[in-house]
């Protein structure tokens, strides 16, 4: 066999395994190419992943325990931090496992797991700032009124909005990709997960 057609069957997953449980298991490779630079290239990704984790999570409790910060401005950021931390810790540990060398596969569920939360708080990340825009419009165009149009229940209903928006946005790809049938050509799919290559 020669060395190129060798390379293009390890790069590719085989999709014939059990029929019942979906494509997969897949073969996660980090970077191609800067296979030898995985663990330095992991060190900036946990700090910047610790600093996302403890910044978000102390900008949640001040939020939640400061009565001064209950302000919609303030509930919010709380809500944005929130998303924040489901968006980095649906994505990065398992990026961290592929450098580190601990973990080179992810199961088809887990796949679509971190997916569907991935995307669903993106979506709910864009949602959340679109209506901190429309916070400061009418904090600035309506002062006077802005006590009765951003109320904390409005806040905390676009919140759920947010949320509602980006599960709907998700749950059809994800459904459809559970009913994915194995392919009888293994060479034939590749796919990607993360922002980390996968065949």
């Amino acid at each position: 066999m020669e060395p190129g057609h060798t390379l293009i069957l390890l790069n590719h997953t085989s999709l014939a395994l059990d029929p019942s449980s979906g494509p997969g298991p897949f073969v996660l490779l980090g970077i191609p190419g800067l296979e030898a630079a995985h663990a330095w290239l992991s060190v900036p990704v946990c700090l910047l992943y610790l600093a996302a984790v403890i910044g978000n999570s102390l900008l949640l409790a001040l939020v939640i325990a400061d009565p001064a910060l209950q302000a919609p401005m303030y509930q919010l950021l709380g809500q944005l931090a929130a998303a924040d931390l489901v968006l980095s810790t649906a994505t990065v540990p398992k990026a961290l496992t592929v450098l580190w060398g601990f973990s080179g596969e992810i199961s088809f569920g887990a796949c679509l797991t971190q997916l569907f939360f991935a995307h669903v708080a993106f979506v709910a990340e864009s949602s959340v700032l679109l209506t901190m825009a429309l916070d400061r419009y009418l904090a600035i165009c309506w002062p006077l009124h802005y006590g009765t149009f951003l109320t904390p229940r409005v806040v905390r209903a676009a919140g759920m909005v947010a949320l509602a928006r980006g599960a709907c946005v998700m749950a059809p790809p994800v459904v459809l990709l559970q009913q994915l049938s194995p392919h009888p050509d293994p060479h034939s799919l590749s796919l990607k997960c993360s922002q980390l290559s996968l065949y």
